[in-house]
């Protein structure tokens, strides 16, 4: 008996045990998935700014400097009434012996209806004749955006034919006011949007109509493949266009403009990298009849997804250099777009015109 009883308890300890194990098992499980899935996460990350960093190494080929093709966008100040005459001239000092040939000037916000009352840009006659007056051969375009009603319940909506056919209506309005063209921020803006598509055909006939030009900002092209979706998933704001998506909209326009800023990097080594890789993503994709612009960060703010210390002009300067030389370093429809005039530093300046011009 007292064998068996033995046996028995150190049967039942054991069972006692076995449970103990599995649910300590079942307990460890999740804490040891986590790193693995924070690894697997990760490891795609690391390898792309990897990649990043490589993508900076290099020299630039000789002649990879402006075409003549480059833009800055100008505040709203321009055409409110807030600049006069001395303001041109001194503007004319600044920009002439650059590149730059067209500028944005800001001229909406458009109404979340598409709607844009002629009091926003009421000095732009007065802008048009002075910059010609001043600067003969550059041009004078009305730059007009709004926030879209794609992540949030407010703003503008693409998907309503009336909102469209409004902004149509207010460019034909910016146009008869002397603007050159017509420049589009509109943001966010999700990869495949067809409204869009729609609205910049629509657009295209209005601009060819008055001769004048039909450009746009353009969000960055995905840095791994379909990028935007994953994001779009974690975060619900995708950010990134498809490759194929930008080549879409770049084939429809006149000019498009990357705003290769904001990007979330670390350093300028890593932004160059980025920089490079982005001119030569968008260089595949947009056809030798447009002008393809790549924007430097002409400001300083530090906050999420923009380190002033690193989205320099240097580093952007020679990331579109890097990513030129490799890509299509003949192309003459080609150039950068700063941003933003209200916000730029003599040091700006400065390394656009040493490292571009």
């Amino acid at each position: 008996m007292g064998e068996a009883q033995e046996a028995t308890e150190g049967s039942e300890e054991a069972v006692r045990r076995a449970r103990r194990f599995l649910r300590a098992r079942r307990f460890l499980r999740p804490r040891r998935l986590v790193p693995a899935l924070v690894l697997l996460l990760l490891l795609p990350l690391l390898a792309a700014e990897t990649a990043l960093r490589v993508n900076y190494t290099g020299d630039p080929v000789d002649g990879t400097r402006t075409r003549g093709q480059d833009a800055i966008w100008l505040g709203h100040a321009w055409v409110d009434g807030r600049k006069k005459d001395d303001d041109v001239a001194a503007l004319a000092v600044r920009l002439r012996g650059t590149g730059i040939r067209d500028l944005y000037v800001h001229a909406g916000p458009l109404e979340h209806d598409g709607t844009l009352p002629a009091s926003a840009y009421r000095n732009a006659g007065w802008l048009v004749a002075a910059v010609h007056r001043e600067l003969p051969g550059v041009r004078v375009q009305a730059w007009l955006g709004d926030v879209l009603a794609t992540e949030s319940p407010d703003g503008l909506r693409l998907e309503r034919a009336g909102t469209r056919a409004a902004v149509v209506a207010s460019t034909r309005a910016v146009l008869a006011a002397g603007f050159e063209g017509a420049h589009f921020d509109l943001e966010p803006l999700h990869s495949g949007d067809r409204n869009y598509l729609g609205l910049l055909d629509d657009l295209r006939a209005v601009t060819r109509a008055h001769g004048a030009a039909l450009s746009v900002a353009a969000h960055q092209i995905d840095p791994l493949p379909a990028f935007h979706s994953l994001w779009g998933t974690l975060t619900n704001h995708p950010k990134w266009w498809s490759q194929a998506y930008f080549g879409e909209v770049a084939r429809r326009v006149d000019q498009i403009a990357v705003m290769s800023y904001d990007t979330m990097q670390p350093s300028q080594s890593l932004y160059g990298g980025y920089v490079a890789q982005q001119t030569s993503l968008a260089l595949e994709v947009t056809p030798p009849t447009t002008d393809l612009l790549m924007g430097l960060p002409f400001y300083h703010e530090n906050r999420f997804g923009h380190w002033a210390h690193a989205e320099t002009v240097p580093a952007a300067v020679r990331g579109v250099r890097l990513g030129l030389s490799r890509a299509d370093a003949d192309r003459v429809r080609f150039g950068v777009a700063l941003y933003v005039d209200f916000a730029a530093t003599e040091a700006d300046w400065s390394a656009y015109r040493d490292g571009w011009v």
